[in-house]
């Protein structure tokens, strides 16, 4: 596992989630939380990239490459998450914040904005982890060779 690798796709996943809600934002569309889902096809890109080149380099093992992605995943996320800190002190901070969070999953009330930047850490997380093991459930017959007869 090359952290170069995992690193290079979790900008790449940054940068993409990061364009497409500016863009939303910038559209008028931001209010529209089933829009929100299309950020995990991008993290699903960025995963699937990691897991493709592993395999071209000939990188085996089902947990090596599952925490591969994972890593992968985990950098986008929260090199996001620090931007979206930054982006919603920019906005006008806790004013902003109570717009976005009456439009988001969590359970009500006033987070403030680290206890929303962890919120969402601990989901990207999750969601994170669901996709990677999604995933591995494609590539493992590709990267995991215990299981072939020689």
């Amino acid at each position: 596992m090359k952290l170069y690798r995992e690193l290079q796709n979790g900008i790449i996943i940054f940068l993409a989630i990061g364009i497409y809600f500016l863009l939303m934002e910038a559209l008028g569309l931001s209010d529209r939380p089933y829009l929100r889902v299309m950020n995990l096809f991008i993290v699903i890109f960025g995963v699937n990239r990691t897991l493709k080149v592993n395999f071209k380099e000939n990188v085996n093992g089902y947990f090596k490459n599952l925490m591969s992605g994972f890593i992968t995943a985990m950098i986008g996320s929260f090199i996001g998450i620090i931007a979206l800190m930054i982006y919603i002190n920019y906005k006008g901070g806790e004013a902003y914040l109570k717009m976005l969070s009456s439009d988001f999953l969590f359970g009500g009330g006033n987070p403030s904005i680290p206890q929303y930047c962890i919120g969402l850490l601990f989901e990207s997380a999750a969601a994170s982890m669901i996709i990677c093991f999604c995933l591995m459930q494609y590539w493992k017959t590709k990267v995991e060779k215990i299981n072939k007869v020689d």
